[in-house]
């Protein structure tokens, strides 16, 4: 069954491809569009939290395009990954250009700003522990939020770092298991496998954060 489905997916992609290299710009352009809800969705998830307010995720998206559009023909030459995987690949790479001229920028000699790079580990850290705290605490809990993101933070880099990776990929910014496995250069059974174990770590992490904020043993009703 894995073999057919991958013969399907390679036959789409030949296909996507072929349409790439006939279409030119309208095809570049019908085809980023189907994309934008994923690559809004990863940029987003991606964004530090202090440039958060100074960077928009439609302009991400805008100039991602800008420059998908200058590389396009260098990529059809010789695609190594999927074109969506590519397409993301340049879009977090807009994302972190963006992010380190804001930081540069805010930068003084007495104050030294540290970036964490969209996708290493802390920074992939730091975006789960904030979705999850958001997604776990009320309104009236948010004086605590600082210290339950330090202790969520402090679980996640207990985490493997791959483990924790395919967590963010498949978990937050919802891709699939075959895309995953490119972008991590991993096996589809080897990625499936560690996000299994990674969603179990998880649950974990999630049940210890509410019964901290709860005042509840972990194993209470």
């Amino acid at each position: 069954m894995e073999d057919q489905n991958s013969s399907s997916i390679d036959a789409a992609e030949a296909t996507l491809l072929r349409r790439l290299r006939a279409g030119g710009p309208s095809a570049l352009a019908d085809v980023f569009s189907t994309y934008q809800e994923r690559l809004h969705r990863m940029v987003s998830f991606r964004l530090d939290p202090r440039v958060r307010g100074r960077i928009d995720a439609a302009d991400v998206l805008q100039e991602a395009y800008l420059r998908i559009s200058r590389r396009l023909v260098d990529f059809l030459d010789q695609p190594s990954v999927s074109f969506f995987v590519w397409v993301r690949q340049q879009t977090l790479q807009v994302l972190i250009d963006m992010q380190r001229t804001q930081f540069r920028e805010a930068r003084s000699p007495q104050r030294e700003i540290r970036l964490a790079t969209p996708g290493d580990s802390a920074a992939t850290s730091l975006s789960i522990a904030c979705r999850l705290v958001d997604a776990i605490q009320s309104p009236s809990q948010i004086v605590s939020r600082n210290e339950a993101l330090h202790r969520v933070r402090e679980a996640l880099e207990s985490m493997n770092p791959i483990d924790r990776e395919v967590l963010a990929l498949r978990h937050f910014e919802q891709l699939g298991n075959a895309e995953v496995a490119q972008i991590l250069n991993l096996s589809p059974t080897a990625a499936s496998n560690r996000y299994v174990r990674a969603a179990g770590r998880l649950a974990d992490i999630v049940s210890q954060v509410r019964a901290d904020t709860s005042g509840q043993p972990k194993d209470a009703p």
